[in-house]
């Protein structure tokens, strides 16, 4: 086949399709479907949007990574640390499933795939090393502890804020567990207790479809949701209407500063356009300031409100059709009036209008049909504000990929194309973004499933969308009594597998500095939460931070003559044979900008404690490179060498070394008679140059042996 066709098409790579694969394609494709749809549903509140938009995350997307990617069983769609970080990168810019944060994660997606798509065409894979693998360690146990910590609220069936402090957050949702809903936390275990069974007893049945199968049952046979809208009008007790009225009227208040504070912050960027002058700008930024100082204040006074709104259970008044007739609080009911036998709390108060919450929160109405097709809203402004976010989730994304395709490769010895596979995964966000889909990365646990069921080609993939497709277009309705304490539970299951405290000990055992940044990043992930991004970045900055240390302070060996012949650490055996007229010393790191200084003083140190050295013998096998830096301090350390009577030899030096030393005139300095292939030459010519002055010396022997 022609390999430029295929490089453009290379799902073309899988035809012709015989009878026996499209069989194992179709029933991979129909399994991974069923663990797709429930848990889709699951990430897509994950990342802060409405249920359904995990359906259309779990649609093209998936069948496109799949055809323009080199994995024939990576699954594709939404997984839980890309949805975290959605969530935690726009929730400072809109409320979670408001319009605004909805139109902002589908630009992410749009951005996010703007970015692998450029790097997989240019071939710039290799970027995503940057990401060390101990900084990936510490981020994914802290996003799993996070997304595990998150569900928490909805497993108990109490509320949760959104502040800038996860950690306090989730002490607000501790504070609560006294005011837990025992149905929806009955439905959230039960859950998991079916999806761990199945995978304990029966691991090849569809545990988590077995689950939300029978807690949808279950939910609809008992009417869990039991929730009743409310009237502000309706509320018939005076303190009871004070407390409504108070939170509806600081609804109000503080949409109205967060729309003064944006405002502001519109004025602002457009002075700054204009180039408006200084003192002017720092007026405006000081009206910012107090603007959003004052929304700060007033959601706190709301959230107070609410917390006591919340811890009081009202009942309703009924007429004889069961319609309102009265809200009160439990035990402050008129007598004679005919209540219904449900206790409620009242919730989402806005506009004069509440929702009476009697039963556990289910997924509610999903719209039926395919999503709209269309380009994401392009505003400069919010794609500048979002670029970092989109840079850090298509790394993150792209390296959980690329890890779950290599691991299969492993299996069945695929070959792996990383940069058409950076192609498939931009391509999958891009198209994803036109069909209001928020970002996506390759799935571990449905790539394992789609590999145990036997796919052999991507069109596995593709039969899996196709019955997404189905679900979008006939099945919605059955998933309207779905609890959302079992999306919970869909969660919190598929998380649990990706907490691994044994990478972080083995990683502090391999190297202290990889420990010490996988520690870091796990800490500042966790303390740096919703805000993940910043976690992953100072983990990312300590990585190469603590490799430039490394590299600043390489191994520095003088050499002694071991009693096999060979070289070796005089540190290691310090009773090693050494000589007073040649000094051995091997470095084991590239001579560049940042560690140069560090040899020369090296060699500087050493001969200050061999004064009567004529040579020094520089083992070089470990020096890889040489810049201009290390080229003109190597110069002039062997003119102040030589001006003091020492001799500076070189012997192991690579190819790409002695070509900078040819082409910079370093060789003509140093002389072509000191640099050797090995050691045992360059101690054969010193020792013939020093004649019978080191006849004796404990060096000299040089015995036939292998190298150092």
């Amino acid at each position: 086949m022609n390999p430029a066709l295929l490089r453009l098409l290379p799902f073309l790579r899988w035809f012709p399709l015989k009878a026996e694969t499209l069989k194992l394609d179709f029933i991979a494709g129909l399994t991974v479907a069923l663990v797709l749809i429930p848990q889709s549903m699951a990430y897509a509140q994950l990342a802060g949007m409405p249920a359904y938009y995990g359906l259309y995350a779990a649609f093209l997307p998936v069948a496109v990574a799949a055809m323009w990617g080199s994995s024939n069983q990576l699954g594709t769609g939404p997984v839980a640390v890309v949805a975290l970080l959605t969530a935690s990168s726009l929730s400072v810019f809109a409320a979670p499933g408001s319009p605004d944060f909805i139109a902002l994660a589908i630009l992410l997606a749009f951005l996010v795939g703007v970015i692998q798509f450029t790097l997989g065409v240019f071939k710039l894979g290799v970027v995503v090393n940057f990401l060390s693998h101990p900084v990936i360690v510490g981020f994914t146990n802290a996003a799993a502890i996070i997304i595990a910590l998150s569900q928490v609220s909805k497993l108990f069936g109490v509320p949760m804020g959104r502040s800038d402090h996860f950690l306090v957050d989730m002490w607000g949702v501790v504070k609560q567990l006294g005011d837990t809903h025992l149905p929806t936390l009955l439905m959230g275990l039960a859950a998991i207790a079916i999806m761990w069974a199945v995978k304990k007893y029966r691991p090849k049945w569809p545990g988590v479809l077995i689950a939300v199968v029978i807690t949808t049952v279950v939910s609809w046979a008992i009417g869990f949701e039991k929730n009743v809208d409310g009237k502000l009008k309706d509320v018939k007790d005076p303190e009871l209407y004070a407390l409504v009225q108070a939170v509806d009227a600081g609804v109000r208040r503080l949409d109205e500063l967060n729309k003064a504070a944006a405002a502001k912050q519109e004025a602002l960027e457009a002075a700054h356009k204009a180039d408006a002058d200084q003192a002017q700008l720092l007026r405006m930024e000081a009206d910012v300031g107090l603007a959003r100082l004052a929304a700060k204040q007033a959601e706190e006074q709301l959230n107070e409100i609410k917390a006591r709104l919340r811890h009081i259970p009202v009942v309703r008044a009924v007429d004889e059709a069961g319609n309102t007739a009265g809200i009160y609080p439990e035990g402050r009911v008129p007598q004679g009036l005919k209540i219904d036998d449900t206790h409620y709390r009242i919730r989402k108060v806005s506009g004069g209008k509440f929702k009476l919450v009697g039963g556990g929160e289910v997924v509610g109405k999903i719209p039926e049909g395919l999503p709209s097709f269309s380009l994401p809203q392009l505003d400069l402004d919010k794609v500048r504000a979002l670029l970092s976010t989109a840079l850090v989730i298509a790394l993150v994304a792209f390296m959980e990929a690329i890890s779950i395709a290599k691991a299969m490769a492993a299996k069945t010895r695929q070959r792996l194309d990383p940069n058409q596979e950076l192609i498939g995964q931009g391509l999958a966000n891009l198209v994803g973004s036109l069909s209001q889909s928020f970002p996506v990365s390759g799935s571990f646990s449905r790539s394992a499933v789609n590999l145990n069921a036997g796919a052999v080609t991507g069109m596995s993939s593709v039969f899996t969308a196709l019955i997404v497709l189905l679900t979008l277009l006939l099945l919605t309705p059955l998933l309207y009594h779905l609890p959302q304490a079992v999306l919970a539970a869909i969660i919190i299951m598929a998380v649990a597998g990706l907490v691994n405290i044994e990478g972080m000990k083995h990683a502090w055992q391999t190297h202290k500095h990889d420990g010490a940044a996988a520690v870091v990043t796990f800490v500042a992930t966790l303390a740096f939460a919703p805000h993940l991004d910043m976690g992953i970045m100072i983990g990312a900055g300590l990585a190469i931070v603590l490799f430039l240390l490394r590299t600043m302070t390489p191994r520095v060996a003088l050499l002694g003559r071991y009693s096999d012949g060979t070289l070796r650490d005089i540190k290691v055996h310090p009773q090693l044979a050494t000589s007073r007229h040649v000094m051995a010393m091997r470095f084991d790191g590239s001579l560049y900008f940042a560690n140069v200084s560090y040899f020369e003083d090296a060699v500087l140190e050493a001969l200050a404690s061999h004064p009567q050295a004529k040579y020094v013998l520089i083992v070089g096998d470990g020096i890889n490179q040489l810049d201009a830096s290390g080229e003109e301090v190597v110069h002039h350390l062997v003119e102040r060498l030589r001006a003091a009577g020492v001799e500076l030899v070189f012997s192991g030096l690579k190819k790409q070394v002695l070509d900078v030393m040819r082409k910079t005139g370093l060789m003509e300095l140093i002389g072509e008679h000191n640099v050797f292939a090995t050691e045992d030459q360059a101690l054969a010519a010193i020792y013939e140059r020093l004649g019978e002055e080191a006849q004796d010396d404990l060096l000299c022997p040089l015995p036939q042996r292998a190298a150092a």
